[in-house]
């Protein structure tokens, strides 16, 4: 009989001890409960900018009365899918997703919708499905054009070569950046103030300021940097070392996001024919800050990451107290137009990255040198 209850003693202490290890890591934020209500899935925790959406997301929801959990699907599809399908598991009412392939995303949310769970576009858009409800979002065309407007204000002369850079031809968002900054840049190609130095199918499509979705796939199949440091880096470099003589001296340069245009940046600094660039950036990294202050890096576009998970959330909330959200606009994905709520943008260069993004508590003075 003693033997039987050290044993049964054992197994409790044990299903006591999983139970507090299972707690532990628990990603769950927010007021208690047996479920979860709202589920955030985000892309990669390999770029800074989606850390830092996480890191907004728990402060968002400190003091929520609704439960939320955040996954992360490393760049994979099929990782992002299965997070889904935990989360509709743990009985979520909210979908928050950002997804990794916009298309591959239809899969997972339509399985979403079969549950009755909303459907909301984090960011980036959810393409080629009707199991999207809202998109949250940055208005990205404006994006592209503020870094297309940017490099003519700061254009030496007729002749300029115009490096272009686009991101991953797998989201939906890189499109969109690079239409809105070509919507800009085309009257100045046309004009000559810039020559494409290393896009063929651009040179082939220079006289035309609107481009189909296909015209817009040939030009990103030459220039994509598919979000990633490395792949621009080597391909910058490609493009440098195969640049006639004419192709360097003052030059421009449209790169997608903060992470490319630090590599982009590194390499063109790097070439002794190249006197001088203008790179563009966006999404107000911190080494893309001190790269900004150090004038290595012309300008990013600040978007208040703060603000897009403010909206974000207080749709998610207005959706589970049986609100309909506000919405200011709306988007095409192929299939339905998504209503959607657009949040502001701020082009930050040196002259005001204070005021911007210190005066305005984003960071702290500290975190840079030289500020």
């Amino acid at each position: 009989m003693n033997k039987l209850f050290k044993a049964f003693s054992s197994l409790l202490v044990l299903m006591l001890f999983v139970g507090m290890l299972a707690a532990c890591n628990s990603s769950n934020t927010g007021g208690g409960g047996g479920g979860v209500d709202v589920g955030i899935v985000l892309p990669t925790k390999d770029e800074p900018r989606w850390v830092q959406d996480e890191q907004r997301f728990k402060e968002a929801l400190k003091d929520s009365k609704y439960t939320t959990e955040i996954l992360f699907s490393q760049g994979s599809s099929a990782k992002e899918k299965e997070n889904v399908e935990t989360l509709l598991n743990k009985g979520i009412k909210v979908l928050i997703i950002s997804p990794q392939d916009g298309d591959a995303a239809a899969a997972a949310v339509e399985a979403a919708k079969k549950d009755d769970v909303t459907v909301i576009s984090y960011d980036r858009l959810i393409t080629n499905t009707d199991a999207v409800d809202y998109y949250v979002t940055f208005d990205s065309l404006a994006v592209g054009a503020a870094q297309g407007q940017y490099l003519i204000d700061n254009a030496k002369g007729q002749g300029t070569p115009l490096y272009l850079y686009a991101g991953a031809a797998s989201d939906n968002n890189a499109f969109l950046f690079f239409q809105g900054a070509w919507s800009v840049l085309q009257p100045k190609i046309a004009d000559g103030t810039f020559k494409i130095a290393n896009s063929s199918e651009a040179e082939a499509l220079k006289d035309k300021q609107e481009l189909s979705r296909d015209e817009l796939s040939k030009v990103l199949g030459q220039v994509t940097t598919n979000w990633d440091p490395n792949e621009a880096k080597n391909k910058a470099q490609t493009h440098l070392t195969a640049a006639a003589a004419d192709m360097k001296g003052d030059v421009a340069v449209l790169a997608p996001n903060d992470g490319t245009a630090r590599s982009i940046a590194d390499v063109f600094g790097s070439d002794g024919d190249v006197k001088s660039f203008a790179v563009t950036g966006q999404d107000a990294e911190k080494a893309s800050i001190q790269y900004v202050i150090d004038e290595k890096q012309s300008m990013t576009v600040f978007k208040d990451v703060r603000t897009l998970v403010k909206d974000a959330m207080g749709m998610a909330i207005e959706i589970l107290d049986g609100k309909k959200p506000e919405t200011s606009g709306e988007y095409d994905n192929g299939e339905k137009k998504v209503k959607a709520k657009q949040t502001d943008i701020i082009v930050v260069n040196k002259e005001n990255v204070k005021k911007e993004l210190v005066d305005s508590g984003y960071y702290e003075a500290k975190e840079f040198s030289g500020l």
